[in-house]
């Protein structure tokens, strides 16, 4: 069985208008909430075995508060370009492309794709992840290469303000 936990990246800052979209920041709001969302799950003991993220600012730093809890050192963490601005169907051929020895894997990214590939997983009825909102969903499979739309479980999905 292969599970995904699908993570919006945390509050970014809007305050630098010279900065580009790729190099903002989290702002404070962002700094809190992902290492909140990361202790939650980490209470819950769902710990990815691999952390793939969106190379851009927000989205790096968010995967680095989650390393962070999960106690996985920082360089392990996979920044892949195609996840930054990617549709759903980008995310599915990373998701599909992912090394079969992890059974499960954290994927860091932006919306909407993020929101997107979550509903089209496992027909969630979810119209927006917020920032650093996560879902949780498990597959059937054994290797990423099936994964494909509907063959999805949501097992859990949480955001900072849920609680």
């Amino acid at each position: 069985m292969k599970q995904l936990l699908i993570v919006r990246h945390a509050k970014s800052d809007w305050d630098e208008p010279n900065l580009t979209d790729f190099e903002r920041a989290l702002n404070k709001r962002g700094h809190k909430n992902a290492p909140e969302m990361a202790h939650r799950l980490h209470k819950k003991r769902f710990i990815p075995e691999q952390l793939v993220t969106s190379p851009a600012k927000r989205a790096l730093t968010t995967a680095e508060y989650f390393a962070e809890e999960f106690g996985i050192k920082k360089s392990a963490i996979v920044k892949e370009s195609m996840i930054y601005e990617a549709s759903s169907a980008t995310l599915l051929r990373v998701i599909n492309n992912l090394e079969n020895k992890y059974d499960f894997i954290a994927l860091f990214g932006h919306n909407p794709g993020i929101t997107n590939l979550v509903t089209n997983l496992c027909d969630a009825d979810i119209i927006n992840i917020p920032t650093c909102g996560v879902a949780l969903i498990e597959f059937p499979f054994d290797d990423w290469k099936m994964i494909s739309e509907g063959t999805g479980k949501l097992e859990l999905y949480d955001y900072p303000k849920k609680e």
